[in-house]
């Protein structure tokens, strides 16, 4: 019973970690597919790259979360051992640092100095619907709109 139990979970385990991997694939698809469509509209090289960043981040960062939660699937299941467990941690650890760093690079702000969590997948999210929102031809944004971050 036990064994079968442990292979479950390690199966469950391979699969977040798949998913990991299949959403960074998928954000960085996304992110030269949206820098593309913004390089199509005449919205120029700046705008493009800007988008690029932010999408390509966003990408990462959510493939970073599923991978921890993978992660933490692997330590709860697995047979405890310090080394282990230390390994696990520091894994857990780099891949917490870099999520950090890239939304830090993303947003422009410190986590703990923004009023609300934004998740990459959020921030994916809000440039996929940016990008699918076409300019109308001949207007202009008068209204001053603010910048969502």
């Amino acid at each position: 019973m036990q064994e079968t139990m442990d292979r479950v979970f390690e199966i469950v385990a391979v699969v977040v970690e798949v998913l990991g991997a299949v959403a960074i694939i998928i954000g960085i698809i996304t992110a030269v597919v949206l820098a593309g469509l913004a390089l199509l509209r005449g919205q120029g090289g700046k705008a493009a790259i800007a988008t690029l960043r932010t999408s390509l981040g966003a990408g990462i960062l959510l493939g970073l979360e599923v991978l921890v939660a993978a992660d933490l699937v692997r330590t709860i299941t697995s047979k405890p051992s310090l080394e282990d467990a230390l390994i696990l941690g520091l894994i857990v650890v780099i891949r917490t640092v870099l999520s950090m760093s890239i939304q830090i690079e993303i947003e422009g702000v410190l986590p703990w100095r923004r009023a609300l969590t934004t998740s990459g997948a959020q921030v994916l999210a809000d440039q996929v619907k940016a990008a699918s929102r076409a300019p109308e031809v001949g207007s202009a944004d008068v209204g001053g709109a603010a910048d969502p971050r």
